[in-house]
């Protein structure tokens, strides 16, 4: 089974790559994914994701790349992937092909795959992720969302980022669900502990603690639907939700305490990225087009000018 071959000497970075994840859609890989670039804000590091989907059509293919930049780029590097993580079959041919030389692929090797799917420019990194999670979970769906969490725990590791950080990140998504905070835990110490027992690690690109993110607040990092009206535009967030209310009635709305406003951002040199969606999109223009509104002595549907 190909665990690691070094073909070629692989690239050598610290905090300043790119990480592109290839998935199927409805996986469950967003979850894991965005905890990665979580992560490494929570490591003083800007990091920019961007989702990449086609389609929102479960089984179809998705890409998340994730733009790891200490110097605080935030926009999209031109050129191939630093770090290709390959979990769908699908787009394997592409995903390979769009490695740099010296690049690194990190994949599911529980089945074989021929030498022929690889290429002798780049390093190969192979977990067996899937031959871990069917070992320890009976429930199909289980398997397949918790194989993610592990294949994180690996690629964590890999890249000598800060495991705790990551806990604390599941801590908070899954906050007052202790067994499932733990299982979590597991299923990322389940990668981690492997990656450890039979690869040589870290590899070329690396993590390092830095401090060039001011709020490190994982919220502020990637908003998402319900709370992204609000962004930029806190002292108005009464009058956006009172519209969300008219136009979405079955959603629920943002609230003052998920709201961020551009200067405040700024001040503390905090980056705000791409937004989940469609809907979080249009939520932050608005509420930038909104900021610095003045409360008026107007009826409450006419509150803000």
């Amino acid at each position: 089974m190909l665990q690691q071959v070094d073909r070629v000497e692989g690239l050598q970075r610290v905090n300043d790559f790119v990480v592109k994840f290839a998935n199927v859609n409805g996986s469950g890989s967003a979850s894991a994914n965005s905890l990665f670039a979580k992560a490494v804000l929570r490591m003083g590091v800007a990091s920019t994701p961007r989702n990449i989907f086609p389609s929102n059509i479960q089984g179809l293919p998705t890409w998340y790349q994730v733009r790891v930049s200490e110097a605080g780029h935030l926009g999209a590097r031109g050129g191939g992937t630093d770090l290709m993580v390959a979990m769908n079959p699908q787009t394997w041919d592409e995903d390979v092909r769009s490695i740099v030389p010296g690049g690194y692929l990190f994949y599911d090797n529980t089945k074989p795959m021929p030498a022929s799917k690889f290429r002798e420019d780049i390093v190969v990194l192979g977990v067996p992720l899937t031959e871990m999670s069917n070992a320890a979970y009976s429930d199909p769906r289980q398997r397949q969302l918790f194989k993610n969490i592990v294949g994180l725990g690996a690629l964590a590791t890999l890249l000598d980022m800060d495991v705790p950080a990551i806990e604390e990140l599941l801590s908070e998504q899954f906050k007052g669900r202790d067994k499932l905070i733990s299982a979590n835990v597991q299923a990322l110490h389940m990668g981690v502990d492997w990656v450890k027992a039979n690869m040589e690690y870290p590899i070329g690109l690396r993590m390092r603690r830095a401090n060039t993110v001011g709020d490190r607040s994982s919220s502020k990092a990637t908003p998402r639907r319900h709370s992204a009206p609000c962004m930029a535009a806190p002292r108005c967030a009464p009058g956006i939700r009172s519209r969300r209310r008219r136009l979405w009635p079955r959603r629920s709305s943002a609230t003052p305490a998920a709201c961020v406003s551009i200067k405040q951002a700024a001040a503390t040199n905090s980056p705000i990225v791409q937004a989940e969606d469609e809907m979080a999109s249009i939520g932050m223009v608005i509420g930038a087009a909104w900021n610095g509104a003045v409360r008026s002595p107007r009826p409450p549907d006419q509150a803000f000018r």
